[in-house]
């Protein structure tokens, strides 16, 4: 039996890189679990971190900021959702 109140964390981040150096930390995010590059472009970069908690999202994005070539690395949103609450229709019209 699962635990319905297990909560799944999802945030996005800004990176800000030194423009020579945006390919290879792009490279390097995309071998990091749980985190998925979204777009870049000049010295920015947009990703999604994954996680069960804020803690492990903050200590993912910790790592990242300590990468060679990132200036910046900036949350910008999260969402977090309960296990009983995901994968739920939240329709309220009488279909």
């Amino acid at each position: 039996m699962s635990d319905s109140s297990a909560s799944y964390h999802i945030s996005s981040a800004v990176i800000m890189t030194m423009p020579h150096m945006r390919e290879r930390v792009v490279a390097t995010l995309a071998e990091i679990p749980n985190v998925e590059v979204y777009a870049h472009e000049a010295g920015k970069i947009v990703i999604v971190i994954e996680g069960t908690s804020t803690g492990m999202l903050g200590e993912t994005l910790s790592r990242i900021a300590l990468l060679e070539g990132v200036v910046a690395a900036n949350m910008v949103f999260e969402h977090v959702e309960t296990q009983g609450e995901i994968g739920h229709d939240r329709r309220t019209d009488a279909a």
